[in-house]
């Protein structure tokens, strides 16, 4: 059973209104959130199997080699809630190694939901599955079950967190010490710091994926939105900010034309962007303020021997 904390029409409304104050700002920027419609979602999983994105493949073998581990550290875990639960493929590992009473998958994407949320029902028949539809990145409510199974686990993977501002990130680390409870933790995928030119590549590919992944923002906005974006007009581009330490993804504007979105029309210049996501970079030490100063406390780091990915075990505190 579904538990949509947000209704369509909410999603829609909050769609809408994301658009049109984004592009009505000087540096024109679109939330990534917005990004994972159906179409999208199913283009991003095609990403994470190409050669030059590497976060996946890396994290999925450290899932792999430690999961014993990891499931020790979870020991006393009787509800696993996963925040942005995707295609779930990495949540299989962790599934079968903890066996929880309780799954909860929290996605944006309705569709994608249901479909992983079943799939995970016919390989773990013994874990009851409650699947959430609500964007994390703001305040939602977890289906009263939730509370009565005691200890929790957050899970967090795919360096998702990259793609918060550091108070995005701090408020989702309260979010889920507040979910998980006084004797929670949670397990959480970061990617991070390392050359500019192999972050890059994982972020524009030769195949073009991640291109057709970013432009379909636009024809998901025209239709959903009675807009008339010509995606032609636009061309896909990563860029490294060095000052937020963050490949960035734009959607740079060819020509000047204008663009209706509904009612309201918008000029865009040629060389002019759309900020669609920033994938922001951590360290270590980095990181590990960054949890201390929102109610967790670090307890266990596992990397691959090349120190390009981290997964992180906390401890609430």
């Amino acid at each position: 059973m579904l538990n949509p904390v947000s209704t369509d029409a909410q999603f829609q409304d909050a769609f809408r209104s994301d658009v049109i104050r984004g592009l009505c700002r000087s540096r024109k920027s679109i939330p990534c959130r917005w990004l994972y419609d159906a179409r999208g979602s199913e283009i991003f999983e095609k990403i994470t199997a190409l050669p030059e994105y590497y976060p996946t493949r890396v994290e999925t073998g450290l899932l792999r080699e430690h999961a014993q581990d990891i499931a020790v550290f979870t020991s006393r875990t009787v509800a696993l809630l996963e925040y942005g639960a995707g295609s779930g493929i990495k949540t299989e590992i962790l599934l079968a190694a903890t066996l929880p009473a309780l799954y909860v998958p929290i996605d944006i994407c309705g569709s994608f939901l249901r479909e992983t949320a079943a799939r995970l029902e016919r390989l773990f028949p013994g874990v009851e599955t409650r699947p959430v539809i609500a964007d994390f990145v703001e305040d939602f409510t977890l289906p009263p079950a939730v509370f009565h199974r005691g200890a929790r686990t957050a899970f967090f993977p795919g360096s998702t967190i990259g793609n918060l501002t550091e108070c995005q990130a701090g408020a989702l680390l309260r979010r889920m010490r507040s979910h998980a409870g006084p004797f929670g933790c949670a397990v959480i995928g970061v990617d991070l710091k390392k050359d500019v030119t192999t972050l890059l590549r994982a972020y524009d590919d030769s195949q073009g994926v991640t291109a057709a992944f970013n432009l379909n923002l636009l024809e998901r906005i025209n239709r959903e939105l009675a807009a008339d974006f010509d995606a032609d007009f636009f061309a896909h581009a990563a860029l490294w900010n060095e000052t937020e330490s963050a490949v960035e993804m734009h959607l740079v504007c060819r020509v000047d034309h204008d663009v209706a979105v509904g009612n309201r029309l918008f000029t865009f210049r040629a060389g002019e962007s759309i900020h669609t996501e920033s994938c922001r970079k951590y360290d270590v030490a980095g990181f590990s303020a960054l949890v201390q100063a929102n109610g967790w406390q670090m307890a266990r780091v596992w990397q691959d021997p090349g120190e390009t990915f981290a997964i992180f075990g906390l401890k609430a505190i």
